[in-house]
């Protein structure tokens, strides 16, 4: 029996696809916690008798609740990097050396973002793995290839960082671990040459694709199955947790858009500020009599939720219209569903631009997409063969590549090669 402490910033897309690798090396008879600035969120999210060593640091309301709704492009970058990312890395670097030091793990799991995780790791000499989260960050360094100035001032901040935190003599970049890498996709969607650049020499030993982790989550509240009408197709819109503060305008051009289309298709949007206007009470829309009694077009067309349960949704609905967020992409496409993508910011881009080479989807202009464009995107997403089939081809090689099931698999192979944990 080993231990394993997974080290996760408080942020949901960040936790949900280590939950079923935690799950599954539980069930192998391992032990398991976890280290997090949001104890409750951790809970939440994989149950509540997981056990949290707290961190101090920012509880944020949404996935990226403290910046600034109009920044993008490089002023966003620097902002997630210094009000966020190095704050957060150095409040929680004396929770995770408490974890550490009473839980004892044979490996530390850190999340690509929880940078305390690796260094604080590095510091006590305990093998780490990195859990990546977003394979955005295999392409970064071509990004970074034509913005030098960039590169330098992350590589400073990253080496001022380990100064404060970690081994000042260690040399790992806390968002590749020099053991393991667990990336939560395949070359299938990410393309074939991914990480190689940025990880360095030797990327090969060192990446495992393992696909999304995929498990069940707390149960949603009610969600009114009988609504949908299976005569019709169904697309799901949503922008995830993290941008209900830009996502008016967006939201209202497809529902437009959906409205449009109600002989054919049907749409839930997912809203969760509530930007649209909700449809009414989801308990009344659950019981079919009821049901009946809404005559309100929009009732029968548009279904309006603050929350909606994805996984089971997916199972049911012929196209996703989202922001390219890394999760609600693979869960989409872990289900054979193709997309149509409006990136935001972070790494939203790089995922939009992985999902268009790959053929499963089409990319649209977040601040400029109109209903009729998004119309027109819908149709060619529901109707033109090759989105659904590419989407279908990278279903196929998620479910082969073994999700949590590998991940633990190559978790246990590090800890079987545990070397001392005595502090230098």
């Amino acid at each position: 029996m080993s231990g394993f402490l997974f080290v996760v910033p408080p942020l949901v897309g960040h936790i949900n696809p280590t939950v079923g690798v935690a799950a599954e090396l539980t069930a192998r008879g391992h032990r398991v916690a976890w280290a997090s600035a949001d104890p409750g969120l951790v809970r939440r999210l994989a149950g509540d008798e997981a056990a949290v060593f707290p961190c101090a640091g920012p509880v944020l309301t949404g996935e990226d609740g403290v910046r600034p709704a109009e920044l993008r492009g490089p002023e966003a970058l620097k902002f997630l990097w210094e009000r966020f990312l190095v704050p957060l890395a150095e409040a929680m670097a004396p929770g995770v050396r408490a974890a550490i030091g009473e839980f004892g793990p044979d490996v530390v799991v850190a999340d690509q973002q929880a940078f305390a995780g690796g260094l604080v790791a590095e510091r006590l000499r305990v093998p780490w793995a990195t859990s990546s989260t977003t394979s955005a960050e295999f392409t970064f360094a071509d990004a970074l290839a034509g913005m030098p100035k960039v590169a330098d001032w992350l590589d400073t901040l990253l080496h001022d960082l380990r100064g404060r935190i970690g081994d000042p003599s260690g040399t790992a970049d806390p968002r590749f671990s020099p053991h393991l890498v667990l990336a939560f996709s395949t070359p299938e969607l990410v393309g074939s040459g991914a990480g190689a650049g940025e990880v360095g020499a030797g990327a090969g030993d060192r990446i495992r694709w393992v696909g999304p982790s995929m498990a069940p989550r707390p149960a949603a509240a009610d969600f009114p199955w009988t609504w949908l009408d299976p005569a019709r197709a169904t697309v799901l819109v949503t922008l995830g947790t993290a941008n209900t503060d830009v996502g008016a305008r967006f939201l209202a051009e497809c529902r437009d858009a959906l409205r449009c289309r109600a002989d054919r298709v049907q749409a839930v949007i997912v809203d969760p500020a509530n930007v649209l206007g909700a449809n009414g009470d989801l308990d009344d829309l659950n019981d079919m009599g009821e049901k009946a009694d809404k005559d309100d077009k929009d009732d029968k067309d548009v279904l309006i939720c603050s929350s909606v349960p994805q996984l089971p949704l997916l199972e049911r609905v012929d196209a996703v219209v989202c922001h390219a967020g890394h999760n609600t992409v693979c869960e989409a496409l872990w289900h054979g569903v193709p997309l149509v993508v409006a990136p935001i910011r972070d790494d939203q881009p790089v995922v939009a631009g992985q999902v268009v080479d790959a053929g499963a989807g089409i990319r649209v202009r977040f601040g400029r997409a109109t209903a009729p464009k998004l119309g027109a995107a819908i149709d060619a997403v529901l109707h033109e063969p090759g989105y659904r089939a590419a989407a279908e081809r990278i279903r196929t090689a998620f479910r082969a590549a073994g999700g949590a099931r590998a991940a633990a698999t190559h978790l246990e192979e590090l800890a079987g090669a545990t070397p001392s944990k005595e502090a230098p």
